[in-house]
């Protein structure tokens, strides 16, 4: 096969290694962008090309992490993964490791290790890979990575996410959700949340906010109830999706165009959380954008001649 044929064969698995990683869509398919540069610019054909980009995925995604840590610490509120609509590998084998991987609750436990710890978590419990492949491709020996992997899923196992096993039951959950969310039923929508629930958005800034985080039943409830009738005065509609292998949904405008994902964490029957991503700079890759700061001006017009 060309290199073209056997970078297209791999492409999935890489954007799947990098995004996990970087907890970023655009972040992850640059560092795989980069690596089919180093690829295609070596002049000698590896003897194992899924072991070179792998690991070449991998030492450019760690090195854009240790930058990028430094930025999210200067992040204007709760930080947030970029919602994945599809992971772009597949592998039976390990389809359970690699669902509960990409779930916005896993990645933001990532974000507790380090770079390093990260990568080697990701590569050895996510993919599979051998001890002796995770050292070439985070620079350092065997025994180095087995104690990285050590540390990892200690810090892992301190907050590891549960969720609804039953695919059927979180969907039907989720429906009932987003029902009483249009219909404004503040009752039904506190019956289907944890006491503890919490909602958090993730606007960088960049996007009009209720607040950080908003925690309890009541609260959350009142919240959506009124929330979106608001919204849907102003045509915005949304679609029930699934978002990083959760039940979610994408709100967009009028014109179609995306203004916030959500995605809700279940566990034995309830919502223990909602997360919602409305900086425009992670929705990109979901299709072409709305102007929510242009919203929020028409919604508080809207009040004003209501008052």
């Amino acid at each position: 096969m060309s290199k073209v044929d056997d970078f297209e064969e791999l492409r999935g698995l890489l954007l799947s290694i990098a995004y996990r990683i970087l907890g970023s869509v655009s972040e992850a398919e640059d560092a795989v962008q980069e690596t089919w540069l180093r690829f295609d610019g070596s002049e000698t054909k590896p003897v194992s090309v899924k072991a070179f980009l792998s690991a070449t995925v991998t030492r450019i995604s760690i090195d854009v992490l240790r930058s990028a840590r430094m930025r999210r610490e200067s992040y204007v509120g709760p930080w947030l993964p970029e919602p994945l609509l599809t992971d772009p590998y597949q592998d039976p084998g390990r389809a359970a490791e690699l669902a509960d991987s990409v779930s916005m609750a896993a990645l933001l436990l990532l974000e507790r290790l380090s770079p390093l710890e990260r990568a080697v978590f990701v590569l050895r419990e996510v993919f599979a890979f051998g001890f002796d492949e995770i050292a070439t491709a985070v620079g350092r020996t065997e025994s180095a990575c087995r104690q990285l992997l050590v540390r990892a899923r200690r810090h892992m196992a301190e907050g590891r996410p549960r969720f609804e096993a039953d695919r059927r039951e979180r969907q039907e959950l989720a429906t009932r959700f987003f029902q009483a969310m249009t219909d404004g039923d503040v009752g039904g929508l506190r019956n289907l949340l944890a006491a503890d629930v919490q909602l958090i958005g993730d606007s960088g800034g960049k996007a009009p906010r209720l607040a950080n985080t908003i925690v309890g039943s009541d609260n959350v409830a009142r919240v959506l109830g009124s929330g979106f009738s608001m919204l849907a005065r102003a045509e915005v509609a949304f679609e029930q999706r699934e978002l990083n292998g959760q039940p979610g949904a994408i709100f967009r405008d009028r014109d179609g165009n995306v203004l916030q994902i959500v995605v809700l964490d279940m566990l034995e029957g309830q919502i223990q959380a909602i997360r919602g991503v409305s900086n425009p700079d992670k929705l990109g890759h979901l299709g072409p954008v709305g102007d929510a700061w242009a919203l929020d001006r028409e919604l508080r017009q809207t009040r004003r001649r209501q008052d």
